[in-house]
């Protein structure tokens, strides 16, 4: 059997969804895989659903802590780094060297950025990342899938809920097709389904501060656990629970400081009370489009969105 046939048996088997190959000469001569490992021949990409059904609390406002603790830290410190070692333990058994690479998620170059799933205290600023990749990027060139106007990797299968990992080696194995673009059209519904109006509806780009605020849950019409006088001592209390407030980074760390409405998880992943609100919006649109292959018994969405009024915070004294 042919070693490319054999890694993507064994990454099935170690729960991928998706496996695509870029060869070395889709990267430029400087790009990063090659500082990682100079002798980067092949750059292989493996993907794993995010289950459907862990989005469901979200969507129903009932409960919260499936997506943060399944679908960002047991993927992010648990499933994906075992099946990166153990496929890369395979490759390194047949005689080729094996360059793992996971997400860092609490290092950034960027003395003014943050990661809206990392608790913004737990990022290391203005560090290199040990020259880290452009997980986007190498994503789509191993063919994994495209990138919607948000900037999340769509797939066929899957459409937004996907996570990945890579792998970077010497060996040469057969080139996966990139993916021609086909499924984002740029409809906007990521910007429009953003509880804090993070996503710039002209041009899809995300304010990460901003993001992360309401990631935390600052919008109480969609927070079932906010109370009535969250926000008390904030003179724009009201904007900040609509999305509606000007948010920068030290407005964003006093809003996050006082959402305390529910636990994080481990690992510093504060819990997603938008449930990525802007990925349901772009799944719930390619699904009523009929786009994805993975079909299912019913539609995600099955019922008018649910919300509270601004009115119920808007009372208190």
């Amino acid at each position: 059997m042919p070693l490319k046939e054999e890694f993507v048996a064994l990454a099935k088997e170690c729960g991928a969804d998706l496996v695509g190959v870029a060869p070395a000469s889709r990267f430029a001569p400087g790009d990063t895989v090659f500082k990682l490992l100079p002798r980067t021949k092949s750059v292989i990409g493996v993907a794993f659903r995010i289950l459907r059904g862990i989005y469901r609390g979200t969507e129903e406002g009932s409960t919260y802590y499936q997506y943060t603790t399944m679908a960002v830290e047991n993927m992010e410190e648990t499933v994906m780094p075992i099946a990166l070692i153990r496929l890369s333990n395979f490759l390194e058994e047949k005689g080729h060297l094996a360059c793992p690479q996971r997400r860092n998620q609490t290092i950034m170059q960027e003395r003014d950025g943050t990661n809206p799933e990392v608790a913004y205290d737990a990022i290391v600023h203005g560090r290199s990342a040990e020259n880290r990749m452009d997980f986007e990027q190498a994503a789509v060139k191993c063919g994994l899938g495209e990138l919607g106007f948000h900037g999340a990797l769509l797939t066929d299968d899957f459409g937004p809920f996907v996570r990945y990992v890579f792998i970077l080696t010497d060996a040469e194995l057969e080139a996966d097709p990139v993916v021609t673009p086909h499924l984002c059209d740029k409809c906007g519904e990521c910007a429009k389904g953003c509880p804090g109006r993070a996503i710039d509806a002209a041009t899809g780009k995300r304010d990460d501060w901003r993001c992360a605020a309401y990631y935390n849950g600052a919008n109480g019409m969609k927070n079932p656990f906010m109370p009535p006088d969250a926000f008390k001592d904030f003179p724009d209390r009201l904007k900040i629970i609509a999305g509606e407030a000007e948010v920068d980074e030290e407005k964003a760390k006093k809003i996050i400081d006082h959402i305390w409405f529910y636990p994080p998880a481990q690992h510093s992943y504060p819990c997603s009370i938008c449930g990525r609100a802007c990925d349901t919006a772009c799944y719930r649109h390619l699904e009523e489009k009929g786009v994805l292959k993975r079909k299912f018994v019913r539609p995600f969405r099955t019922r008018e969105e649910w919300k509270f009024q601004l009115s119920d915070f808007a009372d208190f004294a």
